[in-house]
């Protein structure tokens, strides 16, 4: 996934229940390209072996800070230099005073100390304790040192309590890990807009007209620049899909609200990325109560939604980017709206063809450039099609500036 493959990731794990998904975002980082280096306290292993670690990294973790066996001079100041981010996940709530105060008691406090990789910290506790006055001031100590916290959320507790306390779900965290990565890459310092979903045009408090879209090619384009050190504004349809971690999510329902959205997000934006599949017409008038069931069948008027690109019109050095979801004449198609938009790329894609549809977590697209270029792309994971797309943006941003 772009900015983690081949990157050294070195995960810190304390005692805690919450141990086991640390487990889980281990061999998730593993999967992804990242190599995975694992400290632990003793109070760790207590809760998972640390034959797991080696199960799923393929590497050993390190648990004694006093262990000679590792070849290395000294074993924390090597994994402190290599790591491009430490994440501590679970962070017991001994863990962050130690990190607060600078003590260095075991092999992931001492690792942190030595370390110049940033920090992300993921509590993990019962709500009594986080809420506790030294747990926040030793928040606020973290917080000001430019460590990144995540969470936690609230949820079920070891106790059995409902509360503020349970480790960050893996997804979360793995998004923190890339945003954290990416700070510093090809789109930082610039903002970047993407719409995703479809839209909801009321018939009445009950129906509407709707397509099938799920949101989830715009919210890979969302990630992946997120990813790429982007301030981005994600303006989503009603897409059930979790707000990704450090992206700027509005909430709309109809193309109204959508266009609105997209007008103000685009204030001061460097790139827009229209991937939204906006509803072409509403009902000419939605019913203000649930219209019954007839024999006499039911006949709507509609009339056409805005045309959000249309109405955002040339921007100078904002790059306009539209899709093109044909179920026929792909190219043709493409190669019209794209004049007729104003836009700098569009990426067409043939909603009929296998894992190209609504709701794959693949897509298959050609890109057309307004300089006429033409790159057809094969059957990818979205996020490696956001990719390839940002790469185009990032280019044309680059080349607008030199």
């Amino acid at each position: 996934m772009y900015n983690l493959t081949d990157r050294n990731v070195l995960l810190g794990v304390t005692g805690s229940i919450a141990v086991y998904k640390a487990a889980d975002l281990a061999s998730k980082l593993t999967q992804v390209g990242a190599r995975v280096d694992v400290v632990m306290t003793p109070e760790a292993e207590r809760f998972v072996s640390g034959l797991t670690f080696l199960g799923v990294t393929g590497r050993p973790p390190y648990i004694d800070m006093f262990d000679v066996q590792s070849g290395a001079a000294e074993l924390h100041i090597e994994l402190a230099r290599r790591a491009d981010v430490m994440v501590i996940a679970p962070a017991t709530a001994t863990t962050m005073a130690r990190l607060a105060l600078g003590l260095a008691e075991e092999l992931v406090s001492l690792t942190a100390l030595a370390t110049r990789a940033p920090i992300i910290v993921c509590p993990a506790m019962d709500t009594q304790m986080f809420e506790h006055e030294a747990t926040q001031g030793h928040l606020e100590t973290l917080k000001s040192r430019g460590v990144q916290l995540v969470g936690p959320e609230v949820g079920r507790l070891a106790s059995g309590h409902v509360g503020r306390g349970r480790l960050s779900e893996v997804d979360t965290i793995m998004g923190a890990v890339r945003y954290v990565l990416g700070r510093g890459g090809d789109l930082a310092g610039k903002k970047v807009v993407v719409s995703a979903g479809g839209t909801q045009e009321p018939i009445d408090p009950v129906r509407f007209v709707g397509n099938h879209s799920s949101g989830k090619m715009g919210f890979a384009v969302a990630e992946a620049a997120r990813d790429r050190g982007a301030e981005v504004v994600l303006v989503s349809g009603p897409a059930a899909l979790p707000d990704p971690y450090a992206v700027c999510v509005v909430r709309v329902q109809n193309a109204a609200g959508m266009r609105d959205a997209v007008l103000e997000a685009c204030a001061g934006a460097d790139a827009l990325v229209m991937a939204a599949a906006v509803a072409d017409y509403q009902p000419a008038e939605a019913v203000g109560q649930k219209i019954k069931r007839t024999a006499e069948g039911l006949t709507l008027s509609l009339v056409k939604t805005p045309d959000i690109l249309a109405e955002i019109g040339e921007r100078p050095g904002l790059v306009k980017v539209g899709f093109a979801a044909e179920s026929e004449e792909l190219l043709a198609n493409a190669r019209k709206k794209l004049g007729s938009k104003g836009l700098d790329l569009i990426a067409a894609n043939d909603i009929t063809a296998a894992g190209s549809g609504f709701g794959s977590d693949t897509n298959r697209v050609v890109l057309l450039g307004r300089d006429g270029s033409e790159e057809e792309l094969p059957l990818l994971p979205k996020y490696e099609v956001a990719g390839r797309i940002l790469d185009r943006v990032a280019a044309i941003i680059g080349a607008r500036q030199a």
